[in-house]
């Protein structure tokens, strides 16, 4: 899948995450952050854009409603952050921590997670388009009623996901590795699976596979 790489500017001014609240409305744009610690604040309608955020930790912080376009972030911790109904574009998290993340009701566009931990994630009542989940985790994560087009689960481990009301035609779990997902079967249609996934998915319907 090609997604759309963030469209960031090669000459940075460097920042600190702290300056959102130098600025009449939390816009911060074309920042280098490195090393920012930003736990358990409280802003809401923050934008984001062309911009790097590396080495950061933003724990148990509430994002709600947050706006990222063109944003690369690396090395960044979002444990159990807040950024539901958020509207997420060209955007990339590589090796980042998003454990037990609140993503519901939000919408994404050319997103990348690489090498990312997204375990007990919720993207409930989300619309995602050209999103790459590359070699993360994503053990118990939540796609409640989801609207999906162009994902790609590429090796990674999707075990215990609820696809519950979430129609998979056309997503791609091929490579992905799990025991179990919580998915119906007409919901399940469509899906691109490999042919060990096939046997078990018919192994999880109660069929005696010889």
């Amino acid at each position: 899948m090609n997604i759309v790489k963030p469209k960031i500017p090669q000459s940075l001014e460097p920042g600190n995450f702290q300056q959102i609240f130098n600025e009449e409305d939390p816009h911060l744009s074309q920042l280098d952050i490195h090393g920012s610690v930003f736990e358990y604040e409280a802003v809401d309608r923050v934008h984001l854009s062309n911009m790097k955020i590396s080495n950061s930790s933003f724990q148990h912080t509430q994002f709600k409603q947050i706006d990222i376009t063109d944003v690369h972030f690396e090395n960044c911790d979002f444990s159990n952050a807040n950024l539901s109904e958020a509207s997420i574009h060209r955007v990339t998290f590589k090796n980042c921590k998003l454990m037990g993340v609140d993503f519901s009701d939000g919408r994404f566009g050319d997103v990348l997670y690489d090498q990312s931990l997204l375990t007990l994630c919720n993207f409930g009542d989300s619309k995602m388009e050209k999103v790459l989940f590359k070699e993360s985790n994503l053990k118990n994560a939540d796609f409640f009623h989801c609207k999906l087009k162009k994902i790609d689960y590429s090796l990674s481990d999707i075990d215990g996901v609820s696809f519950d009301t979430t129609k998979l035609k056309g997503i791609d779990i091929s490579t992905a590795q799990f025991e179990s997902l919580v998915v119906s079967l007409e919901d399940l249609k469509g899906c691109i699976v490999s042919e060990w996934q096939a046997i078990a998915f018919a192994r999880m319907m109660g069929l005696d596979v010889r």
